[in-house]
């Protein structure tokens, strides 16, 4: 059999691929503790939970428009001017099954066979995937934990080409929690488009920030960013609604009417009964996304603390979403558990296996000296499982 060109180059998602095979360990018995997964371990929001149940009730069980219920597009334009301070016309928005659908929408209307995406490494794993389906090329911008894992007007100047087309910014970022200030934000994304290229700011951790740490929406900061940054967001995150797959764009309407003819033939549109419990989730009551990171914030700071009293390890405070990214590879030189390692992969996968601990390699983020730990779990899940890495090594 000959597969199809997308077939044959995409890539398996590291992070679902290692989340599979903790389960299918603990499938069998194995007390593994899973440090993989992107997503809230906090229930939705009863609030949100009843609007979706009472959208059943009513009826509101057929289809949508393409690009999302009225009633969800205007409440995320009231959301985007409100907090983001961006003004958008219903026109200019599209909601998908999920963010990760909005964002494969905008890239395959932006990108074609010969242009150049630039992604700064470490990276979400679906980017450069989905710049490969589209025939474009991705192009990393590499950074390291010394420069606090974020890119410059001047290194985004060496990646840019003729070929370039589009840049990828992701703030507050998975992997790395690192968060751009304003004043970098409005030098970088300036400078892009000055360039010409167009940016895919995807901020769908926004509202998961610690130690005073702001967000900034590109889109607002003068009308050239208003025309070339298409904005990302969703529930998934903020609200825990990962099950749910709700995510929208925002950007121009020429772009945004192309994602929608894109979405007409994919999915048709997001599930009518999760939109209306968006509506909710944006317009009811926030007091959970203020608890959840409260809980959040006490095990940031435990778990970095804790990783960096390891011997060979170190890890950056993250300034927001759930992740540490601790550099790792000073390990690869020593024999780990009794065994040779000599890449992420293989850490991670030794890990697994002899300490029953799950952590996903930092290899297919772009960083392979990395690997990325989520304290979206329990406080007495990340005590459990640091105690075992900490065994494991030898501590």
């Amino acid at each position: 059999m000959t597969l199809s060109r997308i077939a044959r180059e995409v890539k398996t998602s590291a992070t679902l691929a290692i989340t599979a095979k903790a389960k299918q360990l603990a499938a069998k018995g194995v007390d593994v503790i899973g440090f993989g997964a992107g997503e809230p371990d906090f229930d939705t929001p009863e609030n949100v939970k009843n609007a979706a149940i009472k959208a059943i009730k009513d009826g509101y069980t057929k289809y949508t428009p393409t690009a999302g219920a009225p009633v969800l597009k205007e409440a995320i334009c009231e959301k985007l001017l409100n907090e983001n301070h961006v003004k958008y016309n219903p026109s200019q928005i599209i909601i998908s099954a999920g963010a990760k659908q909005a964002i494969l929408n905008i890239v395959l209307v932006l990108c074609d066979t010969g242009d150049e995406a630039i992604i700064p490494t470490p990276y979400w794993v679906s980017y450069p995937e989905m710049v490969v389906m589209a025939g474009a090329t991705p192009v990393f911008l590499r950074t390291t934990d010394k420069e606090h894992f974020k890119i410059t007007k001047e290194s985004l100047a060496k990646a840019i080409t003729p070929r370039s087309k589009l840049l990828f910014m992701n703030s507050p970022a998975n992997p790395t929690g690192m968060v751009y200030t304003e004043k970098d934000l409005r030098e970088i994304i300036g400078f892009a488009v000055e360039r010409g290229l167009y940016v895919i700011s995807d901020e769908i951790y926004e509202k998961i920030l610690y130690d005073g740490a702001q967000h900034f929406s590109p889109a607002a900061f003068h009308e050239e960013c208003y025309k070339k940054v298409i904005t990302v967001n969703g529930f998934s995150k903020v609200y825990s609604m990962t099950g749910w797959r709700l995510g929208y764009a925002a950007g121009p309407e020429e772009i945004i009417k192309a994602a929608t003819n894109i979405q007409d033939h994919t999915t048709s549109g997001a599930n009518s009964i999760t939109q209306l419990a968006g509506v909710e989730a944006l317009k009811g009551n926030q007091d959970f996304v203020g608890m959840m990171v409260r809980e959040f914030d006490r095990r940031r700071k435990y778990i970095v603390e804790r990783l960096n009293k390891i011997d060979a390890v170190s890890c950056l405070l993250p300034q927001g979403a759930f992740y540490a990214f601790p550099n790792v590879s000073d390990l690869y030189k020593k024999k780990v558990g009794g065994h040779s390692v000599t890449n992420s992969f293989d850490f991670v996968n030794l890990l697994l296996e002899k300490a029953h601990v799950a952590f996903v390699p930092g290899a297919p983020f772009g960083s392979d000296e990395c690997i990325r730990i989520s304290y979206a779990t329990s406080m007495a899940n990340i005590e459990k499982g640091i105690d075992r890495f900490e065994k494991f090594l030898g501590i």
